[in-house]
């Protein structure tokens, strides 16, 4: 049982430090986006 409740807790804090780098790199990308857009103008 304690097993389980190890794995979930770490399956828990691997989908949340993936969702940290999406945000991340999608943060950098609508930057980047934004940046050629307004050079663009």
């Amino acid at each position: 049982m304690q097993t389980i409740q190890h794995s979930a807790r770490g399956l828990g804090l691997l989908l949340t430090l993936n969702a940290d780098r999406f945000m991340f790199a999608g943060g950098i990308a609508i930057a980047l986006a934004l940046g050629a857009y307004m050079s663009a103008l």
